[in-house]
């Protein structure tokens, strides 16, 4: 085997909000791809998703020089939903710069990205990241990731990485702590000197392995991946080896990154992260190889998902009135589109050919894919998110996650007694004296749908929590998702304030006055565990008849806009939730209220007969 050392292959991993799109603009900036006059700011992330939370989603390219070395570099995810999207990125990385912060310390994400890391065989460069701030603990930190690398059976190679102490915002990078600042030049070096250059067989015949897809107006499909053996020149015939069948491909233009563009070349050489356009059918972990000698590169392997939610067709009485993309058709092609981008995904047809069971790693991730479809003018209704169970041995066994939660003293009872109703066991407990406490639960995933917004109220918005999936265990029994029933519209017609101002005292609402409504919607939240019809388009009754005053105005409170993520950790099993580009509603799958009593009688007879 032979070593390309023009080029360097990276990845930068890392937990949540740790800093890795603000590390890789200051990266870019410093070397030269960017003005520093240029005001940067996530360059990296492109989705308009992205910026507006301030995650990355999707894993993404840019590639940079130094002193003519080529430095590929891929931003990673950082949320446990998208592991998919690591997995998929590490395939084409050498080594990893693994990023912590200076205050929190590794977190669930950080296990997880690691772990990968490390089973890739990649060598690492660990960044303490954000030593400025005020709760800053380094020390304690780098000795906390030592503890996680040899938890998880790391190498000597791998447990003797360099460690750098970093801000990333400023671009500061030290060896010590105690060292004046410097700039970037010191990471540019030792990713040089400590990750190795990417190996190839100078006999072997060309092998790419295809680890992301894009989309040019103008050159069609994108197929984007590593070199891992040989060359290729533009125009060259080449084979497509997916699954089950090869297909032919004639190269029509071959693409490097050059910072946050594409370069093209006319050869390119073993090593590099290359972008090849000609192709109409790939998808990714295929393998593209000469014609002559089509050797298969082993498939990039992902988690199973964990979570399944029902998508189908809008029929509620007001489909078809905001949206774009409405038929099941429609609907289908962009679900099985979304497979070919995000390797975790997967999509089952059903009996009913309107609907569709998509599988993800966790409600946000689906939460995400919905309001992106929601985006781009599709009309449709979603299920409640539910745990996919596995059977051995005879035996249910459910996915559980490890819940790591960081809050007040304050609050560590109610966020302990809420976790425990939720069959969560308590791992271990943490008070380091200052105020805050911080807990790791084992809980099913189950517990966990619907309780995110919770965690959030119970702690005053203070309280930090994350979730890893730890493995499967025996089904933990009931768990209760909901003490609150349903306001349920019982007519269609437009809300009036009269009638809302009349229903405030039943709970917390959904609608304002002027929104549409119809027999089956969900209108609010009841205080008491039963749902309720109710009449939100009653108007005050007109006399004749005054009285001296006037009559009293109607003010009503304030409603907080539903979002697909509340929507979907509200709803019971018996509800689903409307989107559309303009609203999002809550609504019953039976949207009659006679037939939904009829089948509530039906279901207690049915208990009462089990119970005899």
């Amino acid at each position: 085997m032979q070593t390309n050392h023009k080029i360097r292959n990276i990845a930068i991993i890392a937990h949540v909000d740790h800093g890795k799109t603000t590390l890789v603009d200051s990266m870019l900036k410093q070397s030269g791809v960017f003005r520093n006059a240029q005001n940067l700011d996530r360059v990296m992330d492109k989705l308009e998703l992205e910026r507006e939370r301030g995650i990355t989603i999707a894993a993404k390219n840019c590639a940079l020089f130094y002193q003519g070395v080529k430095i590929n570099i891929i931003d990673t995810p950082g949320h446990a939903d998208f592991g998919g999207e690591v997995e998929r990125a590490l395939s084409m990385a050498d080594g990893a710069i693994l990023l912590v912060d200076a205050s929190e310390g590794p977190l669930p994400q950080t296990r997880f990205v690691l772990q990968k890391a490390l089973e890739a065989g990649l060598s690492l460069i660990i960044c303490v990241n954000k030593i400025d701030r005020k709760d800053a603990r380094p020390t304690e930190v780098i000795n906390e990731v030592y503890d996680l690398l040899i938890d998880l059976d790391a190498t000597e190679e791998q447990l003797e990485c360099p460690v750098l102490y970093t801000i990333g915002k400023t671009g500061v990078v030290k060896k010590k702590l105690e060292d004046p600042d410097g700039d970037l030049t010191l990471l540019f070096e030792t990713i040089c000197q400590h990750i190795p250059g990417p190996q190839f067989d100078p006999k072997a015949p060309f092998q790419m392995l295809v680890s992301d897809l894009g989309y040019s107006d103008y050159l069609g499909r994108l197929a984007i991946g590593k070199v891992f053996n040989g060359q290729v020149g533009s125009n060259e015939t080449l084979v497509c080896i997916g699954e089950t069948e090869n297909r032919p491909l004639k190269v029509s233009k071959l693409q490097v990154y050059e910072g946050m563009d594409f370069k093209e070349v006319n050869q390119i050489e073993p090593g590099d992260i290359v972008v090849i356009s000609g192709l109409e059918e790939v998808k990714i972990g295929d393998t593209i190889a000469t014609q002559a000698k089509p050797i298969p590169l082993p498939r990039i392997k992902v988690d199973e998902p964990t979570v399944s939610m029902l998508f189908s067709i809008n029929t509620s009485p007001l489909a078809g009135q905001e949206g774009e993309f409405v038929q099941s058709s429609k609907l289908k092609d962009r679900l099985f589109k979304e497979t070919l981008l995000n390797v975790a995904i997967e999509v089952e047809e059903t009996d009913n050919k309107d609907a569709y069971v998509v599988k993800g790693r966790g409600e946000f991730q689906l939460a995400v894919l919905v309001e992106t479809m929601r985006r781009e003018g599709f009309e449709l209704c979603v299920g409640r998110p539910k745990v996919i169970l596995k059977k051995e041995n005879g035996q249910t066994l459910e996915p559980m996650e490890m819940v790591f939660v960081d809050c007040e003293e304050v609050f560590m009872g109610v966020v302990t007694e809420k976790l425990s109703l939720r069959k969560g066991k308590m791992q271990t407990l943490v008070n380091n004296g200052k105020g805050r406490v911080r807990m790791e639960f084992l809980i099913p995933a189950r517990g966990l749908i619907g309780y995110r917004d919770e965690f959030l109220t119970d702690t005053k918005g203070t309280g930090i929590m994350h979730s890893l999936f730890h493995g499967y265990a025996p089904y933990a029994g009931d768990i209760p998702s909901r003490f609150t029933g349903s306001l349920v519209a019982d007519r269609p017609g437009e809300a009036v304030a009269y009638a809302l101002f009349n229903l405030e005292a039943r709970g917390q609402l959904f609608i304002k006055p002027g929104d549409k409504v119809y027999e089956g919607m969900v209108i609010g939240e009841h205080n008491r565990a039963n749902d309720i019809d109710v009449n939100p388009c009653k108007a005050k009754k007109l006399t004749n008849l005054r009285a001296s005053g006037k009559d009293e105005a109607v003010v009503l409170r304030p409603i907080i806009p539903l979002t697909v993520e509340r929507a979907l950790h509200f709803i019971k099993d018996d509800e689903m939730v409307e989107v559309t580009p303009k609203s999002i509603r809550i609504r019953k799958t039976v949207l009659s209220a006679q037939q939904r009593h009829v089948l509530a009688a039906r279901a207690k007879k049915e208990a009462g007969n089990l119970k005899k």
